[in-house]
């Protein structure tokens, strides 16, 4: 790798970490940066360009992520071709109109100061309260004196009765005659 492209690889590293962070702008600038120093044709050179693309959009300039985007679409590198294609498709989709009810709105934090993160690290003001814990539910052994037992069926002694009746009946039957 000559200094050039060494200078390139650490820019794109940089923008990723810039890209991560939200600082999209400085993003923007060290993949301008990088992709200035490598083959656009190149592996590396559509990548760059990919996160262009991505970074272009973060920053609010969906213009430049589109243009650059159909640029990529005819890339040699077919996975960057296909890549571009799919990424285009969503770049170009219609927006869809939603109902105030049914977004999330996030605050910005951007203003809020270090003291001021730290001072509500713990606070619980606005979250909602816990659930109550789970009860286990434990099955503890019982001795035979506490056991409801059902009482005695008088059937069951009723139908033994009967089937014995029965037996000796049928015995008698086939008995010799005398």
């Amino acid at each position: 790798m000559t200094g050039e492209n060494l200078d390139s690889v650490e820019q794109y590293e940089a923008a990723k970490l810039a890209f991560e962070r939200g600082n999209y702008r400085q993003c923007i600038d060290f993949l301008e940066g990088a992709i200035a120093q490598v083959e656009l044709t190149s592996n590396l050179g559509g990548e760059m360009q990919m996160w262009l693309v991505t970074a272009y959009k973060a920053g609010g300039k969906t213009d430049e992520a589109i243009d650059l985007c159909r640029k990529l679409t005819k890339h040699p590198r077919l996975t960057t071709r296909q890549q571009a294609k799919r990424v285009l498709f969503v770049l170009e989709a219609p927006k869809l109109n939603t109902n105030k009810d049914w977004v999330v709105k996030i605050p910005d934090l951007k203003n809020l100061s270090e003291n001021d993160s730290q001072s509500k690290i713990g606070r619980t003001e606005n979250l909602a309260p816990a659930p109550p814990p789970k009860k286990k539910f434990v099955i503890e052994p019982v001795s035979p004196d506490e056991m409801n037992t059902p009482p005695d069926n008088q059937f069951i002694w009723v139908a033994l009765g009967l089937i014995g009746l029965a037996v000796l009946v049928l015995m008698g039957l086939n008995l010799p005659n005398m």
